[in-house]
């Protein structure tokens, strides 16, 4: 069977040669936007307004209308928002933001969701997933990991919510692990479970071993022997090759601090992350340097945050970038077919080019193609 992938680019410069002219005067696109405008994360929805707000800007077309609806980050107030954008007679969705408020959206059939939430599992069948997920970021790192011939990979995955998630990913992307570890991610805990992971206490215990048989040894050169050795924390082989560590933040910090208690250097075995969005801290981190992580295109991040924050004097969460493409994605599609009929666009297998990178959609989510980037002497590197 011949599989016809379409790559459409939208959202720039050059989209514009797509215009009006190609609809009737009447013909409207109607977007419906589910997003929190009040609450605790009104901010997170207002910024996303305005992030379809400039896509519709850059598109300049009079076709195109934006409908909001507030979420509240309410599952019920998400679903009464929904029904009245279906009473509209608006059939596609971008939103919501967050996965719990996707929970009564099956009672709404003739709207396509584009939510932006990253999780895969347990989603109506209306709704299409469009955040970075698990299985778009551990298809980046199969990469990485075949391109340098890493042969043992382990995962160190914490026991948190979004533990199956990952299991799924490294199913779905069909990346060789040599071992999976849970772990607790309180300190102590922590700490613990690492040095079992890495078989510090037997490593610890060869360095003590391997002094006391030189100590005792008529070795003539024992005493540089010994010197040398009283320089190091362990001795003996791990038996992998890279580290992937399915953490954020200062829980991923702990992780790496304790990889190196238990003396596992980042210059001798690849430590590999999931997406950081960028975050500054880890170029100051250089004991845990090099680090890798997949994400989306750096340079068109930056781009898009310079016009955002000239449109709207402030700067953008890493979700608006994403919504901006949405837009562009529904344009683009409403050129190609009838408007009432967009919904189905997002039933077969197709492929998309916005400023977020490429992503495919198929089984109701979208996988990114992710760039990958190390951070290596206080430095961020594209590496592909």
């Amino acid at each position: 069977m011949i599989k016809i992938i379409k790559i459409l680019f939208f959202v720039s410069l050059y989209f514009l040669i797509f215009n009006g002219q190609t609809y009737s005067e009447e013909t409207k696109i109607k977007i419906g936007l589910l997003v929190p405008l009040t609450g605790e994360n009104a901010e997170l929805g207002k910024q996303i307004l305005n992030s379809t707000r400039l896509a519709i800007k850059d598109i300049n077309s009079k076709q195109i209308e934006i409908f909001p609806k507030d979420t509240r980050s309410d599952p019920k107030k998400t679903l009464r928002s929904a029904i009245e954008l279906e009473q509209m007679g608006i059939n596609i969705v971008i939103g919501p933001v967050f996965y719990k408020n996707i929970s009564f959206l099956n009672e709404v059939k003739n709207i396509t969701f584009l939510s932006l939430t990253n999780k895969t599992l347990e989603i109506p069948s209306n709704v299409v997933t469009t955040g970075i997920n698990s299985t778009s970021q551990l298809n980046t790192i199969k990469k990485f990991i075949e391109l340098n011939n890493i042969e043992k990979t382990i995962f160190l995955i914490p026991n948190l919510s979004y533990d199956l998630e990952i299991k799924n990913g490294i199913k779905n992307s069909k990346i060789k692990s040599y071992k999976e570890y849970f772990y607790d991610i309180e300190p102590t805990k922590l700490t613990k479970q690492i040095e079992k992971i890495t078989n510090y206490e037997i490593r610890k215990q060869n360095l003590f071993d391997e002094i006391t048989r030189l100590e005792k040894s008529d070795d003539p050169n024992k005493e540089k022997k010994i010197e040398v050795l009283k320089k190091k924390y362990t001795i003996g082989k791990l038996n992998f090759d890279s580290i992937i560590i399915a953490d954020f933040n200062e829980s991923l910090k702990s992780v790496v601090t304790s990889l190196l208690y238990t003396d596992v250097s980042p210059k001798e075995k690849y430590f590999i992350t999931f997406n950081q969005w960028f975050d500054n801290s880890l170029l100051t981190e250089t004991i845990s340097q090099p680090i890798y992580y997949p994400s989306i295109n750096k340079k068109n991040l930056d781009n898009f945050e310079i016009k955002f924050k000239k449109q709207f004097n402030q700067m953008p969460n890493h979700l608006s970038l994403l919504s901006y493409d949405l837009v562009g994605l529904i344009y683009y599609l409403s050129l190609k077919n009838d408007p009432a009929e967009i919904n189905k666009s997002f039933k077969t297998k197709n492929s998309f080019k916005g400023k977020i990178g490429i992503f495919d959609i198929e089984n109701n989510k979208v996988n990114h193609r992710l760039n990958f980037y190390e951070v290596n002497n206080s430095t961020l590197k594209e590496i592909f």
